[in-house]
């Protein structure tokens, strides 16, 4: 974090997207005294100079945000549910947590800044590392042909939201008036779950890869847990902001894996 460079440049614009952060479940269980580092003491920095020179602000968090809450769809006020602080799976989900806490009481004292929660994003320009994106590691092993890997039985479900949306929605809750001291959810309430996924993306790349399960433990270490569902409920979003996901995940998926042909090693 350079808070020099932010001093610098705060002062001359007028709107703050705020986005940057330690991402990518692996990273957080590698070094959790970073991750948490990067996330609260980075959004401390951005929003004590935001209010500083009151600019508007946009606070990215996560759909990580409601742990292993199982009943859904997710809604923006709902409660919780978040495993022991032993664990540091959920290290991560704490650190946004206080970031939007952060937020909000910045919120009440008058700055102009809205939340906004993403669920699984994904598009062009994916990592091929992976990180904490499951689309460009299952794309990039169905591209070189190695076994796809899907954990647990793959029925977990997720809800992926390809980046013309997550834009659309992240610019609507930056700009729109009914957004200030809001959170909301943006992504795309269709769930699907990790094996179908899985099969897709093999299907739409052409494949001969094989699936392949393997345990939780095996990539992230004994005690790892996970979400079984996350659906998020959109309600709010379109309500306040007028934001409504357009683009299903087939058609993201086949713009996301021509680009990833272009740019990937295979």
């Amino acid at each position: 974090m350079n808070e020099s460079l932010l001093e610098r440049f705060v002062p001359s614009i007028d709107l703050i997207f705020h986005l940057a952060a330690a991402v990518g479940v692996r990273h957080i269980l590698g070094d959790p005294l970073a991750a948490i580092n990067t996330n609260v003491r980075g959004t401390e920095a951005v929003l004590d100079l935001a209010f500083r020179y009151w600019k508007r602000t946009l606070i990215a968090s996560t759909s990580e945000i409601y742990g292993k809450a199982s009943h859904v769809p997710f809604r923006e006020d709902d409660d919780r549910v978040l495993g022991s602080t032993a664990v540091p799976r959920w290290s991560y989900s704490m650190s946004k947590a206080i970031d939007e806490h952060f937020a909000f009481a910045y919120a009440a004292k008058g700055l102009p800044v809205s939340i906004v929660r993403y669920f699984n994003s994904y598009g062009p320009r994916l990592d091929e590392r992976g990180y904490g994106s499951v689309v460009a590691n299952l794309a990039r092993q169905a591209l070189r042909g190695e076994p796809i890997t899907v954990h647990g039985d793959g029925e977990q479900s997720r809800c992926f939201t390809y980046i013309s949306d997550t834009i659309a929605g992240t610019l609507l809750a930056g700009e729109a008036a009914g957004a200030v001291g809001q959170a909301f959810n943006i992504g795309n309430p269709k769930e699907t779950s990790i094996l179908e996924l899985a099969r897709t993306i093999k299907r739409l790349t052409r494949s001969k890869s094989p699936i392949e399960f393997i345990p939780y433990e095996a990539y992230y270490g004994v005690g790892f847990e996970d979400t079984r569902r996350r659906v998020p409920a959109v309600d709010k979003a379109k309500r306040l902001l007028g934001f409504t996901p357009r683009i299903d995940l087939e058609a993201g998926l086949k713009k996301t894996l021509a680009w990833c042909r272009e740019h990937y090693r295979h």
